[in-house]
Parts: structure tokens; sequence; C-alpha cells
């Protein structure tokens, strides 16, 4: 087990690893019910330390032409985005810059995967870009943007006079 798997989520508190059938082993977050509604959504640890993302395609991923849903994509490539920082975010984060190019289309039955990385991760921003692919077929190409959050101390109620 590389360091990044022993270390990466342990902050996470809401993280949930499956433990049966296709995503056995595989990790994805709770806390999230829009990523929960929409997903499942999936990521691992490589063994070469690289962060591995996937889903499969159902009937509720899909537009009315039988494809996945550009929306879809941009839910799973989001997810991704995170994923991909977990070694370097530490704790909460938001997409302050999102941008996608559509390539293909993907189908029912479908595993769609991601394959991404870190461009550079500075004191506050991160800066990350990936592709998901099917099979060897190039899908979606996106670029993004995590800006660190700070947890702000409780607000102290001040005294009041009388």
């Amino acid at each position: 087990m590389n360091e990044l798997s022993k270390t990466a989520f342990v902050k996470r508190p809401d993280l949930y690893v499956e433990t049966e059938g296709e995503f056995a082993g595989w990790r994805t977050w709770s806390r999230d019910s829009f990523e929960t509604h929409n997903g499942p959504f999936w990521h691992r640890v490589e063994e070469d330390g690289r962060v591995r993302c996937a889903f499969r395609v159902e009937k509720k991923h899909l537009n009315g032409m039988r494809n996945v849903h550009g929306g879809c994509f941009m839910t799973f490539a989001d997810y991704c985005l995170f994923a991909l920082a977990s070694s370097v975010l530490q704790g909460p984060g938001v997409t302050v810059s999102f941008g996608c190019e559509f390539l293909d289309a993907a189908r029912e039955g479908e595993l769609v995967e991601c394959e991404g990385e870190i461009t550079r991760a500075g004191g506050s921003l991160i800066f990350l870009r990936g592709v998901l692919k099917s099979g060897e077929r190039s899908l979606f190409t996106f670029s993004g943007t995590i800006k660190r959050v700070k947890r702000k101390a409780p607000a102290v109620a001040s005294a009041v006079a009388t």
C-alpha cells in the first residue's frame, strides 16, 4: 500500500468503501447528496499512486437520445477533481472554475473512467485537468480549479450592556 492510500482520505468521515460487486474496494463519499443521487461515482488509488475514477453508465444517466447526459459527465468530472486533488487538498474545498469539451457519447452499460492530474497546487488554489474515457475512446475533457476553504472559528457572542 502506498503512502497516498494510507493518508489521503483520513480526514473524510463520510468515506464509504464498497465491499461487493464490480467496485469492491473502491471509495466514494456519502456527504454530497447530489453526487450520491446522480452516481454512484467511485475512485481508488492505484499501485503507482495515481487516483483512478469510474462509473458504470445506468439508464438514469441517459438523456433523451439514450447517450450519457452532458450534466452527468460534468457532475462526474467535478467529482473527479476532488478525488484527484485528495492528496493535497487535506480539508474542505469548492470548485471555483470548470471548463469542458464534449468529444463523444457514452451509452448504457459502458464503463466511464477518468485519467487526470494536478497541474499545480498552490497555497489556496489547486489546478487540475482530466479526460473521461470508455476504453480507448475519449469522451470528455475538462479542467478545473479548487479553492481550499479555511474553517472559520465559531463567532463568540459579545456581551450586551443593559
